[in-house]
């Protein structure tokens, strides 16, 4: 599919369903955190896609060699992946699904900031700009309102808020170095392997490996290797690929809001008026950094 100026129908139907999958998966994600201590399990995630991927790779054709110019792109974007993953399974080990999900899903206002210095024609306008105040207002009341309690942790959200920023790096690599022609497959197969050495060699660091595992935690694991990495992780380099990157995290603001939804029906999770009021402001904030500017009607002279 050739690369596209805005989003279209079809993008905006994938937008969503990637939306539900990525809020289901925070769930996913706290529950296996009961049975594996966090990075060995982000590394262990990792190590399974890598099978999964190559495989995928082989059966379509594709090639698994770089060009030696995109090397150094690709060492550095499963570093910043790793980093990511560490950091955001670790936040969901210490805080709740709810504000981890807020502060993670802040990506977009990181990543708008950052493609104003480093993507040719992705500047702030004044719209942009109040949008990034109003988000970071959201993530700043996610942080510093501590009322809600339940297992919420000052590290579980800043471990969170680590993550967002390295989501945002790892989208601004995508579309800023010569990653950008690399293929999806490839580019995802160097991120995983590169996080599978990465996170298992740091894991015996964060305390014991296996906590109280179950087969539910086992197929947990299973349902992240094959359906979140191996599939949802290339559609979003896939969509990132062909659609623009505003256009693409302007839809991540989907994500909080179910991924609050689904702690409190799934988990039981508290929702109090400091996440719904944090939620809006984030929300509010993404949808403003990336609205579409109207079009100008010419004027007759």
């Amino acid at each position: 599919m050739p690369p596209k100026t805005q989003i279209d129908t079809f993008g905006a139907v994938s937008l969503i369903g990637l939306a539900l999958l990525l809020a289901f998966n925070q769930v996913v994600i706290k529950v296996t955190n009961d049975a594996f201590q966090p990075v060995f399990f982000a590394g262990v995630r990792s190590a399974g896609a890598v099978v999964c991927i190559l495989f995928w790779m082989k059966w379509r054709g594709l090639k698994l060699a770089l060009p030696r110019a995109v090397v150094p792109s690709a060492l550095l974007i499963g570093v910043v992946f790793s980093i990511e993953f560490l950091m955001l399974f670790t936040a969901l080990d210490l805080t709740t699904v709810s504000r981890a999900s807020v502060i993670f899903y802040s990506m977009p206002l990181w990543m708008a900031l950052a493609a104003h210095f480093f993507i040719p024609g992705d500047r702030l306008t004044p719209r942009k700009s109040l949008g990034l105040v109003v988000a970071f207002a959201g993530v700043a009341w996610a942080i510093l309102d501590r009322s809600d309690g339940g297992e919420a942790s000052l590290a579980g959200d800043l471990y969170a808020l680590g993550a967002a920023i390295g989501w945002a790096a790892t989208g601004l690599l995508v579309k800023a170095t010569a990653l950008k022609t690399v293929q999806p497959e490839t580019q995802l197969f160097y991120q995983v392997a590169i996080s599978a050495v990465v996170l298992l060699a740091v894991a015996p660091l964060f305390g014991p490996l296996i906590r109280d595992p179950q087969p539910i935690h086992y197929a947990a694991v299973l349902f992240q290797i094959v359906v979140v990495v191996t599939f949802g992780f290339i559609f979003w380099l896939w969509l990132m690929s062909v659609y623009p990157a505003s256009g693409v995290a302007s839809f991540s603001f989907l994500s909080p809001v179910l991924s609050v939804l689904m702690g409190w029906l799934l988990l039981g999770e508290q929702v109090g008026t400091s996440i719904l009021g944090a939620l809006a402001l984030v929300a509010v904030g993404i949808v403003l950094i990336n609205r579409a500017p109207k079009a100008q009607v010419p004027q007759n002279v």
